[in-house]
């Protein structure tokens, strides 16, 4: 008997260890591993059935074993012998696994020792014989399946198996194994001496090695389940860093820093190596992200699609207090997470001219397109928690088309036709592009354009492979719009079923109104995305056709229904008229989509009243809102380890990570003596490691037992960092002029505020030169002390978030109400046990309801109450106080009096659109009643640990379901272990 080169190594499994039932599937075997290949043959295979009966020899017992119980089955090649073994001992452990094969007599011997949950032998005949009882019953239950490709001897199919006899093993020494072959043969350097950065390199090669496999199992089953499938479109993904997320979501973060330890390496510091994604904004972008992990780790038949910017967002640099940008080169030592599809590729049609053909007897335009640049895939596998399931974000980039510049060569102008072909490049460099000038404009609408034809031609063409009718299309496609940007898809779908598929345009437009959903987070009517009607007709010739189709349509279709109201019938038309013509994208989306999303109960009701009254009137049926929701893996268990820990601990479970509803159980805990010590323990520990990151980043030293008061967030006037200023202004202001005895009495506060300025928003960029101003004052005061200090966290990021937010002990959302969509931000700090300090906007309304109002601090007009108040504002004295510290800040207190005149322009004399006075005495208020809290430990504790419990509402998982069953018609197809 030989021992085949599959032999198994001490199983490992990859389940929460709460749950923990040492799976055999966590191994990965040879039959599973066959079973998986045998899926990819699916289509090409003939597949030959043996009777299960003649497979079985025997299950035996060897009781006297010196640890656990052995167990040893004999059987024929028989196809899913592990699995069944594996469901059959759940909860049960099961290690030193070996599986041997007897060449003579044509059988497997698979030998292994089993323990209970506790780790006990099992040792009564009853269990035992119950248990080899269940062992025969499934393994006779099934037929072994026995492949043979068409054309494919025997002999060559078993060596194809024997060359990919397994998965690959998640034990410590395994992956010692796989870092090293990275280290040498894809980072190319001697085993015997790479740095931390070759190490996580390697690292990142040995755990992507591990997502391909699910990767390609997932869509293997996706394609022999063909279920409908979700395609998530959206221009940003703000992913961060992918090194510590798949680790958590696969289960090896323990085994990895076990091998990387051995090797002489901390795993903490070589995720430190990994720069940031940064391929987004903001929330929208951080949303994309939060959504793509959920859609994994539900199961549900998912892809993404965005763009691979050859720059991030920008670097953001502090030179003197200004912000200066720089490239985020966030690609120069290459990306160990994407795969490059060079065969994937698709081209991406630009400018020319229309003109009419007569195919098959009918006319039909045609396209003659003046530029064509190819789309390049880069595929990024995206894991689930809990599953096998790894779905794939797909991100294009822009290459060269191989057509030749015929024109300029035959002029001899070589070097007109490489620059010209170089251009094509331009398309996915560059996030977000300054869109103020028409060359901004055009490259965003290229950008746009380019990412989702490149998108719509690998869904049709994934679609054609399996399906030859396009009516039976929106039965297996859902295509979800992230905001506007993606609009232009509804029509380069129309156009793909015109024009290449030759549909008529009834059916075309049928199919196209059953496949598109659209989200909006938009909150202002007027900051709805246009494009310029003549740069359409310049870039997409036929589109701008399509959408004139489109639009009259609507208007006959409209005009009968609400008769000849001009006013109202320019309003929702898609073409906006006037001195400039524009294409109204958000009305393009929301006439082609079945379902219109807003993000958050309070949004809803704007789209209703004021961004889309016009529509919800039309269809009231087509409005929904799914609340925006965050991944408590990348939030709780990857930033907060913990927190994590601890809440685990006092639920007795791990499963909150995935049900994350069982949170509301640490309500039952939240006044027990002995928890509130251990989570201020966890605080304590989190506000050191931010204390650390400020002091080495600023130079600032904090104190530990002050209040970390956080805002961190794009700047931008309506989220009001400049109310944040003014009062940490105030409190400096009362302290400095405070008695010693009464300073005794003041709660320390560390003040952090992060962000970034977009480029060309002057007044953002001097509210970060004010808060440096104003920091150089308070930090410098030797009266103040370790009372105030006030910090800038430059380059805020995700990986910046990851650590800010577990330290924060209050944290600020004090956006003018009625102008955040719905802010995740707050759902973070929320899961981290961190207070809020809030307007009522977005979705703090829901928060309040799910904690309570005593539980957080809310301050500020309510949504109805701002536009009233703005009307009488220039009649409103603000608050004398107010008055105060704004003229503080005129007068030149903190230095640059002229430089920041303009920024108190826009709080002063009748021009405080964001009602910064109006707020002033309640912000006072709602800070004051946090110091008050603060001092009583106990009840901040409480109140921290109810954060925590009431935030299960706010996660993506919740958010995915709803929109799962609501709106995309999906439902989970999960890989089978």
């Amino acid at each position: 008997m030989s021992v085949l080169p599959f032999s198994l190594a001490t199983v490992k499994c990859n389940q929460p260890r709460s749950e923990r039932c040492s799976s055999l599937a966590s191994l990965k075997p040879i039959s599973l591993r066959k079973n998986a290949l045998n899926k990819t043959f699916t289509n090409v295979c003939k597949l030959t059935i043996r009777a299960s009966s003649t497979s079985i020899s025997s299950v035996t017992v060897e009781k006297d074993a010196t640890y656990g119980t052995v167990f040893v089955i004999r059987a024929q090649d028989k196809m899913g012998l592990l699995p069944a073994i594996t469901r059959v001992l759940k909860g049960h452990r099961i290690e030193k696994a070996t599986m041997e094969f007897d060449e003579k007599e044509d059988y497997f011997v698979i030998k292994f020792q089993v323990t209970d949950s506790n780790g006990n032998k099992i040792e009564d005949n009853e269990s035992l014989i119950r248990i080899e009882n269940a062992l025969m019953d499934a393994i006779n239950g099934g037929e072994g399946v026995v492949v043979r490709k068409a054309g494919f001897s025997g002999a060559k199919t078993e060596r194809m198996f024997e060359l990919m006899d397994g998965f690959l093993k998640n034990d410590p020494v395994s992956l010692q194994k796989d870092i090293l072959h990275h280290v040498e043969y894809t980072v190319a350097r001697s085993r015997f001496s790479f740095d931390d950065f070759e190490a996580y390199q390697a690292l990142s090669h040995s755990v992507r090695d591990r997502l391909i496999e699910r990767w390609h199992d997932t869509q293997q089953h996706f394609k022999k389940k063909d279920p409908k499938r979700l395609y998530f479109l959206s221009l940003e993904f703000l992913m961060g860093r992918s090194l510590s997320n798949s680790v958590i979501n696969l289960g090896i973060k323990d085994q990895c820093a076990e091998a990387l330890s051995q090797l002489g390496f901390e795993y903490e510091v070589l995720a430190e190596q990994e720069g940031d994604a940064a391929l987004g904004n903001g929330g929208l972008a951080r949303l994309s992200a939060c959504q793509m992990d959920s859609l994994a780790t539900l199961d549900f038949p998912a892809w993404g699609y965005g763009l691979r910017y050859q720059y991030g967002l920008f670097r953001q640099i502090i030179i003197d207090g200004f912000q200066h940008e720089q490239p985020d080169y966030w690609l120069n030592f290459g990306n160990p997470w994407e795969i490059e599809r060079v065969h994937v590729s698709y081209p991406v049609k630009f400018y020319g001219s229309v003109k009419e053909e007569v195919v098959n007897g009918k006319k039909c335009k045609v396209w003659i397109p003046g530029e064509t640049v190819e789309a390049v895939a880069y595929d990024n596998p995206i894991p689930g928690y809990g599953t096998r399931n790894t779905i794939n974000l797909r991100l294009w980039a822009a290459k060269p088309s191989e057509g030749l510049d015929i024109e300029s060569y035959n002029t001899g102008d070589y070097i007109n036709a490489i620059v010209n072909r170089q251009k094509a490049e331009i398309i996915s460099n560059v996030l977000y592009p300054d869109d103020r000038s028409y060359q901004g404009k055009e490259l965003r609408l290229k950008q746009q354009y380019f990412f989702v034809s490149a998108s719509l031609q690998d869904i049709v063409r994934r679609f054609k492979d399996m399906h030859n009718n396009f009516d039976e299309f929106p039965d297996k496609v859902a295509l979800q719009l992230n905001d506007t940007h993606p609009s232009i898809s509804v029509v380069e779908l129309m156009r793909m079923l015109l024009d290449e598929e030759h549909l008529s345009w009834k059916r075309s437009w049928n199919i196209v109104c059953k496949v598109f959903t659209f989200t909006t987070h938009t909150v202002l009517p007027e900051a709805l995305e246009k494009v310029p009607m003549d740069l359409f007709e310049t870039v997409l010739p036929r589109h701008l056709q399509i959408i004139y189709d489109i639009n009259f349509a609507f208007m006959e279709e409209l005009k009968n229904k609400i008769g000849k109201d001009y006013v109202r019938l320019s309003r929702m038309s898609i073409v906006e008229e006037g001195a400039v013509k524009n294409i109204r994208m958000a009305n393009l989306s929301i006439v082609c989509s079945h379902t219109v999303n807003g993000v958050s109960r309070a949004h809803s009701e704007l789209l209703k009243t004021r961004v889309f009254m016009d529509f919800y009137e039309l269809w009231p049926e087509k409005f929904q809102y799914k609340t925006n929701g965050v991944t408590q893996r990348r939030w709780i268990v990857v930033s907060n380890p913990s927190l994590c820990a601890l809440i685990s601990k006092w639920l007795r479970t791990e499963s909150w990570i995935h049900d994350v509803d069982l949170l509301t159980h640490l309500k039952n805990h939240a006044s027990n003596p002995e928890l509130q010590h251990e989570w201020k323990m966890v605080k304590k520990i989190n506000k050191m490691r931010l204390a650390e990151y400020i002091e080495t980043m600023s130079g600032v030293k904090v104190s530990l037992d002050a209040m970390f008061d956080v805002q961190i967030k794009r700047i931008h006037e309506y989220k009001r960092q400049f109310l944040n200023i003014l009062g940490v202004i105030h409190r400096y202001d009362c302290i400095k002029n405070m008695e010693e005895s009464d300073r005794r009495k003041v709660v320390p506060r560390v003040c952090i505020i992060g962000g970034k300025a977009p480029p060309g928003y002057e007044i953002a960029k001097k509210i970060i030169k004010l808060c440096h101003a104003v920091a150089e004052k308070i930090n410098n005061d030797t009266d103040i002390g370790d009372l105030l200090k006030l910090v800038f966290i430059p380059d805020y990021n995700v990986s910046v978030a990851e650590l800010v937010i577990p330290g924060s002990d209050l944290s600020q959302h004090i956006s003018t109400a009625g102008h955040e969509a719905s802010g995740t931000g707050s759902m973070k700090f929320l899961m981290n046990g961190c207070l809020l300090l809030a307007t009522a906007d977005g979705s703090t309304n829901e928060i309040i309801e799910e904690i309570g109002a005593e539980n957080m601090f809310i301050f500020g007009a309510k949504m109805n109450e701002v536009p009233k108040l703005r009307e009488k504002e220039s009649t409103i004295k603000a608050p004398l106080q107010f008055r105060r510290v704004v003229r503080m800040v005129r007068d030149g207190y903190f230095g640059f009096k002229d430089y920041f005149k303009s920024l108190c322009d826009t709080v002063e004399n009748g021009k405080d659109f964001y009602l910064l006075g109006s707020d002033f005495t309640s912000y006072l208020e709602a800070q004051a009643a946090a110091d008050r809290a603060y001092v009583d430990k106990e009840k901040w504790c409480k109140m921290s640990v109810l954060s925590t419990a009431g935030s299960g509402r706010f996660s993506s998982d919740r958010t995915i379901e709803d929109y799962a069953e609501k709106t995309w018609g999906i439902k989970p197809c999960k890989l089978p272990l």
